[in-house]
């Protein structure tokens, strides 16, 4: 484990709370997000990310600075997966776009702690079972194999197990209210349709950690790594999807790019619990070269998407994000 400084811990912390503060007051008024504003937050919070990692770098040295990068490039790609599935709650629960951004700012508030504990409890699970690591590994290679053939599970946003729980814990009404997430109806307090969209998102992240936890602990076992190239990845996921709107379907080869990255990290996982496990003489496979497979799969994968965009009757009509303001 690395020895961090508790004032790193207290700058991540004091980042993250800040660039939460700022873009919850710049959106503070409900608006449709274009293009160039999501253009230009994405950058922002590239940027942090990047500039974080610099520091992660300089204080912690060169190997904890490419695991950083390593893992935080990793959950962006996994990442992307999440940004069809917005597509399909906001289609379902027909959430006008003004109202998207605070959902999804609750949403990443929501990841940011599931994550927390998600993370937590495997690295403290990997430090005392080795063997796990085997577990993950296979857990990887059938999300892989099921990317490959197609048989990705469907999220179904109306029958999510959280927002049957919701409906039952509180009456959901049927119109929006605005942004509000509850209102008073004949003295009654009422949840609206907002309330379980942001736990239908909620719902959605924990499926997809079941992938992305796994993989981020193959680049590292240490939890400053882990949670904080995990907390930029998804502090910048609301700027994507509005960036990417109307886009996504373009990038038809990136799942096939993703299956290929799971598979490798499986592999890597597997290499990594053999050398502890079985002999020192079986060879791990370096963060550097991890970072390396990993953008040049994903250049590959949007390059391909690019060069060769999907016949209609391939993608054919879907209930996705409208597209983005021109």
């Amino acid at each position: 484990m690395l020895d961090v400084p508790f004032w790193l811990w207290g700058a991540f912390a004091v980042t993250v709370v800040v660039s939460l503060t700022v873009d919850l007051l710049a959106h503070r008024r409900e608006h449709v997000i274009g293009f160039k504003e999501a253009a230009a937050w994405s950058g922002l919070w590239v940027g942090l990310a990047l500039v974080f990692g610099a520091v992660v770098f300089l204080v912690l040295g060169g190997t904890a600075g490419t695991e950083y990068t390593t893992a935080w490039l990793l959950e962006k790609s996994l990442s992307v997966d999440n940004l069809f599935v917005f597509a399909l709650i906001f289609a379902y629960f027909k959430v006008p776009r003004a109202y998207q951004h605070r959902v999804l700012f609750f949403g990443v508030i929501g990841a940011l702690v599931f994550r927390g504990i998600f993370l937590a409890a495997g690295v403290a699970v990997v430090s005392r079972f080795t063997a796990v690591l085997f577990v993950f590994a296979a857990v990887l290679f059938y999300s892989a194999y099921k990317i490959l053939k197609g048989e990705e599970e469907s999220f179904d946003p109306g029958r999510s197990p959280a927002v049957r729980l919701l409906r039952k814990v509180v009456p959901v009404r049927d119109e929006y209210a605005g942004t509000k997430f509850f209102v008073k109806e004949a003295g009654k307090r009422v949840a609206t349709p907002l309330l379980a969209v942001v736990v239908a998102i909620e719902a959605a992240d924990l499926i997809f950690a079941v992938d992305s936890v796994p993989a981020v602990l193959a680049v590292s076992d240490d939890a400053f790594i882990v949670y904080t190239s995990n907390a930029f990845a998804i502090l910048g996921l609301r700027a994507l999807y509005f960036m990417l709107s109307g886009l996504l379907d373009r990038f038809h080869h990136l799942s096939r790019g993703l299956a290929v990255i799971l598979g490798f990290i499986g592999v890597k996982l597997a290499l990594q619990a053999s050398h502890e496990l079985i002999s020192t003489s079986i060879p791990e496979i370096p963060s550097p070269v991890s970072l390396a497979v990993i953008v040049v799969v994903l250049a590959v994968s949007v390059t391909l998407s690019l060069l060769r965009p999907p016949e209609a009757s391939d993608t054919g009509p879907q209930d996705g994000p409208p597209d983005r303001e021109r």
